[in-house]
């Protein structure tokens, strides 16, 4: 969707909100009530790095992985003072975090940002595979996305929580709760928009 060449317009986005009075740290303030610090978290569609600098700044250790140079130009610039985060330019359906000298087990995966139906067309179950392989036993995968077109962006295609939920189950995940906000809004049918919660089986 960007180009590749957008990674500050995205950025510019945010900055107004932020400058309107608006909350944009949603999803890592979500993924904070879930494990405690210092936990390992690889935010995974980093773009910019939005969530992996505020829970850097929470006190975790993150993990940005993005396969858009321009976003990850944007995060390295955007790092604050004595952040010193691995960014990695990485397609998500094939990470594999060895190659980049960076080891797995990490406590809990986001993707945030309509990551997930952003994929590319095939991709959905080698994606989520890969992100449940970066998690230790018992470690959790979050994600949000929208659900229809009033919650996506441009042409995106939708992926159904069906599908979604299909390629957890391959990938040996277990759905724990799903909300339909990031700040925990119980979830019905009829919502737009889905934050989802899986745990890595502890045996896998």
């Amino acid at each position: 969707m960007t180009g590749r060449v957008s990674g500050s317009d995205y950025s510019a986005r945010f900055e107004a909100l932020v400058a309107a009075g608006q909350d944009v740290h949603g999803e890592a303030s979500f993924c904070a009530a879930l494990v405690p610090r210092p936990a390992r978290v690889l935010d995974a569609g980093c773009g910019t790095g939005r969530v992996a600098i505020r829970l850097h700044q929470l006190g975790y250790h993150g993990v940005g992985v993005d396969a858009d140079e321009s976003m990850l130009a944007v995060a390295m610039a955007a790092e604050p003072a004595g952040f010193s985060p691995d960014w990695v330019l990485a397609d998500l359906s094939t990470l594999d975090l060895d190659r980049h000298g960076i080891p797995g087990g990490f406590d809990l995966c986001v993707a945030a940002g309509n990551v997930i139906p952003l994929l590319a067309e095939g991709t959905l179950e080698s994606t989520v595979v890969s992100l449940t392989a970066t998690l230790r036993p018992g470690g959790l995968l979050v994600t949000g996305f929208g659900l229809d077109a009033g919650h996506l962006p441009g042409n995106c295609p939708v992926t159904t929580l069906a599908e979604f939920e299909s390629a957890c189950s391959v990938a040996g995940l277990e759905h724990l709760a799903r909300h339909s906000t990031w700040q925990g809004t119980a979830f019905t049918d009829s919502d737009g928009y889905a934050v989802s919660l899986h745990r890595r089986s502890e045996g896998r």
